[in-house]
């Protein structure tokens, strides 16, 4: 199982097909990745990345949710339905 957690892109590097690298921001931790599968990425996109290549780009709304959610006290349930 693998698991992805989403990261801002915050710059491009100059690079066609595979050569194609920017620079993605996890909460501060950064890595260079591959967008070469995104070619229309730009920066600002959240951007899901597998083994250094970005693979999905995300609805800001829906990665911040997902950041909001992993930042979460896991020691309080999530919100939902009553049981």
């Amino acid at each position: 199982m693998c698991l992805a957690i989403p990261g801002r892109l915050i710059e491009i590097e100059p690079g066609e097909g595979f050569d194609r690298r920017g620079l993605v921001d996890y909460g501060g931790v950064r890595q260079r990745v591959s967008l070469a599968f995104l070619p229309d990425a730009a920066p600002g996109d959240y951007l899901l990345v597998h083994v250094g290549y970005a693979m999905t780009r995300l609805d800001p709304a829906a990665a911040e949710r997902l950041l909001q959610d992993i930042a979460a006290d896991p020691a309080e349930p999530a919100p939902g339905p009553a049981a």
